[in-house]
C-alpha cells in the first residue's frame, strides 16, 4: 500500500470515528448510550414484562420449588445485570434480581421476598432472558398468589415504579 493510500485510509478512519462512525445523527435520547459505571436505573428503564412459563398450581406446605422467570426488558434502556459493565462491590448494590412474595387472595402480603435470583446477562431493550428462581411456599395451607417482581438492589422495586409483576395462584396442601 502507498503511503498516500494509507494516509487517506487513515484520515477517514478517524475522521469516522471523531464523528460517530456515520451513524445517523438526529434525537438520541430515546436510547440513551449504556453507563459503564455502576449506578441506579434511570426511572424510564424499570420497566419490564415478567411471566411464569410453567408456575405451579400445587405446593405442600412449606415445599422449596423452583420457578422460571421469563424477563424481558420493555424499556429503552440498556440494563447491565451488575448495575455496570464492571461492578466490584462485594453488597451486590446495583444488580438486577427477581424476587418473589406470597399474597394472599385479597392481595395482603403473607412473606415478603422469600426468593431472590439475579439476572443472568445484560439485556438490552426488547430483549428476554429466563431465570431459576427457588421459592418456598407458606406454611399454612390455602390459596395463595404467588408474585414475581424485579428489583434493582438497594435502588428501587420495578413495581414501586410503575412496571406490572407476574402472578400465579397457588394452593397450598399439607
Amino acid at each position: 500500500m502507498n503511503g498516500k493510500l494509507f494516509a487517506a485510509l487513515l484520515a477517514c478512519a478517524l475522521l469516522a470515528v471523531g464523528c460517530g462512525g456515520g451513524r445517523p445523527s438526529g434525537n438520541t435520547a430515546s436510547a440513551p448510550a449504556p453507563s459503564k459505571t455502576p449506578g441506579p436505573l434511570p426511572d424510564a428503564g424499570f420497566k419490564a414484562q415478567l411471566t411464569l412459563p410453567e408456575p405451579p398450581t400445587r405446593l405442600r406446605a412449606g415445599q422449596k420449588e423452583t420457578v422460571q422467570v421469563r424477563i424481558r426488558n420493555a424499556s429503552d434502556v440498556f440494563w447491565w445485570s451488575r448495575g455496570g459493565e464492571v461492578n466490584d462491590r462485594s453488597d451486590n448494590f446495583f444488580y438486577i434480581a427477581a424476587g418473589n412474595r406470597w399474597l394472599k387472595p385479597d392481595g395482603s402480603l403473607v412473606t415478603d421476598m422469600d426468593g431472590r435470583y439475579g439476572i443472568s446477562k445484560d439485556l438490552k431493550p426488547g430483549e428476554e432472558t429466563e431465570i431459576p428462581l427457588a421459592v418456598t411456599a407458606p406454611k399454612e395451607p390455602g390459596d395463595y398468589l404467588l408474585e414475581v417482581d424485579l428489583v434493582q438492589e438497594q435502588v428501587a422495586w420495578f413495581s414501586d415504579k410503575g412496571s406490572p409483576t407476574a402472578r400465579a395462584k397457588v394452593t397450598v396442601v399439607r
